[in-house]
């Protein structure tokens, strides 16, 4: 858990493309959490930056190269942001996972409750039923 509560899904190590000239991989210390994604610089003077699913329309361009995995997660406003972590890390495959259960849930939370008459909190909670 952090300071504010939030639940945390993964923790680490994860390395992303600078957009500078040379395009330098820098490590950043990243969390995974139920509606966004962050990360930041070495020790606790980083700038935190929060990607959030909301923004995010795909993971893309995943590759296999040695001991890295090459991806690309591409936000809803065209822009591109190049990651690599090692291959038994899996930080593609969760930031997917979270992304579409993200997205999900707007889907549910935009259609069910007015069909159904669920409430928002059921359907943040997760605690719908087929039948209520």
């Amino acid at each position: 858990m952090l300071e504010n509560g939030g639940k945390v899904l993964k923790e680490g190590l994860l390395e992303k493309r600078s957009d500078g000239l040379l395009q330098l991989w820098k490590k950043k210390h990243c969390h995974d959490h139920p509606h966004h994604y962050n990360h930041h610089g070495g020790g606790d003077t980083g700038k935190v930056k929060e990607l959030h699913f909301s923004n995010m329309k795909t993971v893309d361009c995943v590759e296999r190269k040695g001991k890295y995995i090459y991806f690309t997660v591409v936000m809803s406003e065209g822009k591109e942001i190049d990651f690599r972590c090692p291959q038994d890390e899996g930080w593609n495959a969760e930031i997917t996972l979270q992304m579409v259960q993200y997205k999900n849930r707007q889907a549910i939370l935009a259609h069910l409750p007015h069909k159904h008459g669920f409430t928002r909190g059921d359907v943040c909670r997760g605690s719908f039923d087929a039948v209520k």
